[in-house]
C-alpha cells in the first residue's frame, strides 16, 4: 500500500472533495426525488408502494446502457480534457450526445410498446400487474430525456464543470417534487402522476444540459465511430453488470413475493428500505463518480502512484461519512419509517430491514468507491466479474435457500444480502491493491 505524506494527503482530500461535494448534493437531490415518489405512492396504499418499487427497478434496467455509455465517456473525456486534446475531446462529446439520443429513443419505444408484456413476465402478485404495466408505459416516455441527462452530466464532470451539473439537477429536483405532490395528491391523475412528474423534470434537465455541453464546442465536429467503439468497449461490462444487478433486485422482489405470509407487506418494506438505504449511498456513489474522474485525470497526467493513493484516501473519507449517516439512520429508524407508510406491518418490517442491512453499509461504501477508481481507469470488466459473481453465485442462491427453501423468511433474505456485500468488497479491494488496472490502455 502506498505511503502518503501530509501534503499529498491534503492535496488528495482537496481533489476528491472538489468533485465529491457537488456529486453528494446531486445524489441527495436524487434521493429526495425517490423518497417523495415512495411517500406519494404510500399515501395511496401498500399495493401502490409495492408496484412503484417493482416498476422503478425495471426503469433502472432500461437505463443501464446510458450508465454504461456514461462510464465510457468519463474514462475517455477526462483523459482527453486533462491532456489538452481538444479535437479528441470535442469528438467524444458530440459522439456521446448523439449516442444518448439514439439509444434513448430506442429504449423509450420498447418500454412504451411492450410494457404490459414485460410486467406479465414478472412473478409478482396478480393484483399489482395491471397498475404496474400502465406506470411503466408512462415512465418509458422519459427514457430519452434520462439518457441525455445521464451522459451530459458525465461530460460535465469529466470537463471539470460539475457545478453546472449541480445547477441542472437543482431545477430537475424542484420540478419533480413539486409536480409529484401536485399531480398525485391534489389532482385526479393519481398514482400515474409519479411518472408524469419524473418525465417532465427529466425533459427540463436534458434541455439545460444540452446547452451547457454543446455551447462551448464547434457543432461542425463530426461524430467518430472509433469513439463510440471505445465507449462501448469500456462501458459494456458496466452495462452488463447493471443489468445483472437490476435482475438481481427483481429476483429479490420475486423471492419476497413467494413468501407464504404478508408478501405484499414485505415487498413494500423492501421498497421503503431500499429508498431509505439510498440516503447512505449518496456519499458513497458521489465519491465513486468523483474517484472515476480524478483517477482518469491523474492517469491522463501519467501520475499513477497518485492515482492509487487518491483512490484509497477517497474511499477512507467516504467510509467515514457513510458510517456517521448509518448510525443516525439506525437510531432514528422508527421515526423515519412511518413517514413512508401507515401500515403497521410495513412499518415494522421496513425498520427491521434498516437494522439488519445497514450494518454493512461502511463495508459497501469502501467497495463502491474503489469500483469508481477501477471504472475511471477503464477496468470495468474486472468490476463486472466480481459484482456479478457475488450477486448470482452468493446473494440470489443464498436468499432463495434461506428465505424460501429453509423457510426462514424475509429476515434471512436481508442477512444473505449482507453476506454477498462482504464477499464482493473483499474481492474488489484485492483487485484494486494488485494495481493491474494501471496498465490498461483505453485511449
Amino acid at each position: 500500500m502506498p505511503k502518503i505524506d501530509r501534503l499529498k494527503l491534503k492535496s488528495f482530500l482537496s481533489n476528491s472533495w472538489a468533485v465529491s461535494w457537488p456529486m453528494t448534493v446531486i445524489m441527495l437531490f436524487e434521493f429526495l426525488m425517490s423518497i417523495v415518489e415512495v411517500y406519494c405512492a404510500g399515501r395511496i396504499g401498500k399495493e401502490a408502494q409495492a408496484t412503484y418499487g417493482i416498476v422503478i427497478q425495471l426503469y433502472f434496467a432500461f437505463i443501464v446502457v446510458a450508465n454504461a455509455l456514461s462510464i465510457g465517456a468519463v474514462a475517455i473525456i477526462s483523459k482527453a480534457f486533462t491532456s489538452g486534446d481538444k479535437e479528441g475531446y470535442e469528438k467524444a462529446v458530440i459522439t456521446s450526445v448523439l449516442a444518448a439520443v439514439a439509444f434513448g429513443i430506442f429504449f423509450a419505444a420498447v418500454g412504451f410498446i411492450f410494457s404490459a408484456q414485460i410486467i406479465s413476465l414478472m412473478s409478482i402478485p396478480e393484483e399489482l400487474k395491471a397498475r404496474g404495466a400502465v406506470l411503466l408505459k408512462y415512465f418509458a416516455l422519459g427514457f430519452g430525456f434520462d439518457y441525455i441527462l445521464i451522459i451530459t452530466n458525465g461530460i460535465l464532470r469529466s470537463s471539470k464543470r460539475i457545478k453546472l451539473s449541480l445547477l441542472t439537477m437543482t431545477f430537475v429536483t424542484i420540478a419533480d417534487i413539486s409536480l409529484c405532490f401536485i399531480l398525485v395528491l391534489n389532482t385526479n391523475v393519481g398514482f400515474n402522476g409519479i411518472a408524469f412528474a419524473a418525465v417532465s423534470a427529466l425533459g427540463i434537465g436534458a434541455m439545460i444540459n444540452l446547452f451547457y455541453v454543446l455551447a462551448p464546442i464547434s457543432l461542425r465536429t463530426r461524430p467518430a465511430l472509433d469513439v463510440i467503439k471505445k465507449q462501448l468497449k469500456i462501458g459494456w461490462p458496466s452495462g452488463v453488470l447493471q443489468v445483472l444487478w437490476q435482475l438481481g433486485a427483481l429476483a429479490l422482489f420475486m423471492i419476497l413475493g413467494k413468501l407464504p405470509q404478508n408478501n405484499i407487506e414485505f415487498l413494500a418494506a423492501f421498497t421503503n428500505g431500499m429508498r431509505i438505504e439510498s440516503a447512505l449511498f449518496l456519499p458513497a456513489f458521489a465519491f465513486n463518480m468523483a474517484a472515476a474522474v480524478v483517477v482518469g485525470n491523474l492517469l491522463g497526467e501519467k501520475k499513477e502512484n497518485e492515482a492509487v493513493s487518491n483512490g484509497l484516501v477517497s474511499a477512507g473519507l467516504g467510509v467515514a461519512i457513510v458510517s456517521v449517516l448509518t448510525v443516525f439512520i439506525v437510531i432514528n429508524a422508527k421515526l423515519i419509517v412511518p413517514i413512508l407508510s401507515n401500515n403497521d406491518i410495513v412499518i415494522r418490517e421496513s425498520a427491521n430491514y434498516i437494522y439488519i442491512c445497514m450494518s454493512v453499509e461502511p463495508i459497501l461504501a469502501w467497495g463502491i468507491i474503489l469500483m469508481g477508481c477501477l471504472n475511471g481507469a477503464g477496468d470495468t470488466y474486472g468490476v463486472m466479474k466480481i459484482v456479478a459473481l457475488s450477486i448470482w453465485l452468493v446473494r440470489i442462491p443464498l436468499c432463495y435457500i434461506t428465505g424460501i427453501v429453509l423457510g426462514w423468511g424475509a429476515h434471512a433474505v436481508w442477512i444473505s444480502m449482507n453476506v454477498s456485500i462482504i464477499v464482493q468488497t473483499i474481492f474488489i479491494t484485492r483487485r484494486y491493491l494488485k494495481k493491474n488496472w494501471l496498465r490498461l490502455e483505453i485511449s
